[in-house]
Parts: structure tokens; sequence; C-alpha cells
């Protein structure tokens, strides 16, 4: 399994957790060209384009509560080892969080931390 990337970063990476949550920014533009995608930033004017498993990645985890629930379909749509799926897609996550094209958000949100 291989997804495509431009313009990645090669700083430090960020972490993002399985239970985390993502979501798509308000200033992130999303175009699906048959089955793959390009993600643009308009404050940073960076873009981003996706192969095909990195597009179907995008789509689970911007759409499911948490990180883990994106995982388990992912793995039940493709034929890998979960620790190679697990790394792909935390790498992918890590790297669209760094430039702006997500943002991690408590999976617990509408629930009172802890004081």
């Amino acid at each position: 399994m291989d997804f495509g990337i431009l313009g990645s970063n090669h700083g430090a990476k960020l972490m993002v957790s399985l239970t985390d949550r993502v979501i798509a920014p308000s200033h992130v533009l999303v175009r699906f060209l048959d089955k793959e995608s390009v993600l643009l930033n308009i404050e940073t004017e960076r873009y981003f384009g996706l192969d095909e498993t990195g597009t179907r990645m995008w789509q689970l985890v911007t759409a499911a509560p948490s990180v883990e629930v994106a995982y388990q379909e992912l793995l039940e749509e493709y034929d890998v080892a979960p620790e190679v799926l697990r790394d792909h897609l935390t790498d992918l996550l890590a790297r669209l969080v760094e430039n702006g094209l997500l943002q991690v958000a408590s999976s617990d949100v509408g629930t009172a931390p802890a004081l």
C-alpha cells in the first residue's frame, strides 16, 4: 500500500493517535478527481495531491468519530498488515496536520475536561 503526497514537509513530525479525531479546517478546499484528490490550504496556498489510498484515508478519517474507527474500516477494505496500515495512516495524518490540512480534536468532544 502506498499513498502519494505532493509538497510534503520533512520537518519534525507531529504525533497523531488512533484515539484522536481529525477534522478538515474551513480554510482547506478539497477537490476529488476520479479516485484521487487535491487539498488546498487557502491560507498558505500550499496544495497536496493524494492518490487513491490517501484519498480513501482522508474520506474515512474526516467522517469518523476517531482515527481508530477509520483505521478499523481501512483494515477491512485493504489487504495489509495492521502495523503497516497504522504507520502509513499516522504518517499521512501527521503530515497533513503539520501543513494545516487537518486539525486534531479530542475524540471526547462534548465532555467536560478534568480540572
